[in-house]
């Protein structure tokens, strides 16, 4: 049973109509007509007469009502009871992330943190996982989601997702063919940032393959000009260059016989509760990530087949 279920039949009760009730609250009267028959439908009972002149409350009806009411007036406390506490954190929250991973991260996470938790200070340092580990381990960072750290006991770490790795080049530098050998990719000279290209190339020597690596340029952002560029490829989690790859910018193409991919992990200092300002932040992130994660962000766009005229 659904809470707007509740709330629409509350509301057609105190109007006694089911159109007055539509226009205040700006739902199609159809739709709220489909809402109040499935309502009574899982009730087993109705809970309207129909009149000439909108609608009458049957007993099963009036009893329902009731309870409704009790339940709304339940779910509005504590709702003001959540942000309340949500409200009432205060702190500073130093939180790191990937640069190959902000600019899709960031703004819900920010928007977030805005909107229903304005005591938080949240400051945001970009950087690769070396400095993003030297940070935690120094105390000047309170969280970090980075990529494929290496295991210590002195930090806390909770994996988010994992992704795979693409070759990533401008739409017209190669074919109709979408995935790469593993031989072509070895042919392929590439622009890759020295975290990227280390991760890849020691999964790559699990299956005896190179890397045929050109430039190497630790800037997401100057990769991503030189691609657009015309001026090369690169091997990069298919969520960094996202909006472009989405908007036919930039070309994506996944590795055959090869699981090239990050796993992207949610790090704190080992021992620290999950609570106060720094706690809120975690959740914001997790929330951010299933967002995305449910968008398809960390997957290859779905091919569109080609129609014949």
């Amino acid at each position: 049973m659904e809470l707007r279920s509740l709330e629409y039949f509350v509301q057609i009760a105190d109007e006694g109509s089911i159109s007055r009730a539509a226009g205040k609250l700006g739902v199609a009267q159809p739709a709220l007509t489909r809402r109040i028959k499935q309502l009574e439908t899982e009730l087993g009972a109705q809970l309207l007469t129909r009149l000439p002149r909108g609608v009458r409350l049957t007993g099963p009806g009036r009893d329902f009502l009731e309870q409704a009411r009790k339940v709304l007036v339940q779910v509005s406390r504590a709702r003001d009871q959540v942000r309340g506490n949500a409200r009432a954190l205060r702190g500073r929250v130093v939180l790191g992330t990937s640069p190959t991973l902000a600019a899709l991260l960031l703004p819900g996470c920010i928007a977030h943190t805005r909107r229903q938790l304005p005591g938080i200070e949240l400051k945001v340092v970009e950087g690769f996982t070396p400095q993003l580990l030297d940070a935690l381990l120094a105390g000047r960072m309170d969280l970090a989601v980075m990529t494929n750290p290496p295991r210590s006991p002195a930090l806390s770490l909770a994996p988010l997702f994992s992704e795979p790795l693409v070759v990533v080049s401008a739409p017209a530098a190669r074919g109709l063919r979408p995935a790469y050998s593993l031989a072509e990719l070895a042919r392929t000279p590439l622009i890759m940032s020295a975290g990227l290209r280390a991760l890849a190339e020691e999964q790559l020597a699990g299956v005896g393959a190179t890397l045929r690596v050109e430039s190497e340029v630790d800037s997401i952002e100057a990769i991503r000009r030189l691609l657009l560029a015309g001026a090369g490829a690169t091997l990069m989690p298919v969520s960094t260059f996202q909006a472009d790859i989405e908007g036919r910018r930039l070309a994506a193409h996944p590795i055959e016989d090869a699981n090239l991919h990050r796993i992207v992990v949610l790090a704190r200092p080992a021992g620290e509760a999950r609570a106060g300002a720094s706690g809120a932040i975690e959740r914001v992130v997790r929330a951010e990530v299933t967002r995305l994660e449910q968008a398809g962000c960390f997957k290859l766009p779905a091919r569109k087949r080609a129609t014949r005229s």
